[in-house]
C-alpha cells in the first residue's frame, strides 16, 4: 500500500505529537505554552487520551512498516528521540507547541 518509509516517516510524527499532547497535559507545560492558566479537567483528560493513542498510533505503524522484532526497536527509537525533542523544544521555543492543539 505504502512504501515502508513513509510509513516510518508517519510514525515519528505521532510519536512526537503524541508525547507533545502529554507535556500539554501537564499544568505547568500548558502554562508555558499557552500563557494561561492549567487546562479544565476535560483538556487535561482529551490531552492524555490523544497523547496515548498518539503513541500507539506509532508503534501500530511501526509494526505496518516493519517485521516484529525490528518494530519494537524502532518504536524504542522513536520514543527515545521523541520524548527530549519535545524538552528541548518546551525550553527552547515553547509557542511552537500551540500547533498540536490550536483551541483556545
Amino acid at each position: 500500500m505504502f512504501e515502508p518509509w513513509i510509513v516510518l516517516i508517519l510514525a515519528g510524527i505521532s510519536c512526537l505529537v503524541g508525547f507533545a499532547w502529554l507535556a500539554l497535559a501537564m499544568n505547568a507545560h500548558w502554562q508555558q505554552v499557552m500563557g494561561t492558566s492549567a487546562p479544565s479537567t476535560q483538556v487535561r483528560i482529551k490531552l492524555r487520551l490523544l497523547g496515548s493513542l498518539g503513541l500507539f498510533l506509532s508503534a501500530v505503524l511501526c509494526f505496518i512498516a516493519d517485521r516484529p522484532s525490528m518494530a519494537v526497536l524502532v518504536w524504542i527509537m522513536f520514543l527515545a528521540a521523541a520524548a527530549p525533542s519535545v524538552g528541548m523544544l518546551l525550553s527552547w521555543r515553547p509557542q511552537l507547541l500551540r500547533m498540536v492543539w490550536p483551541s483556545r
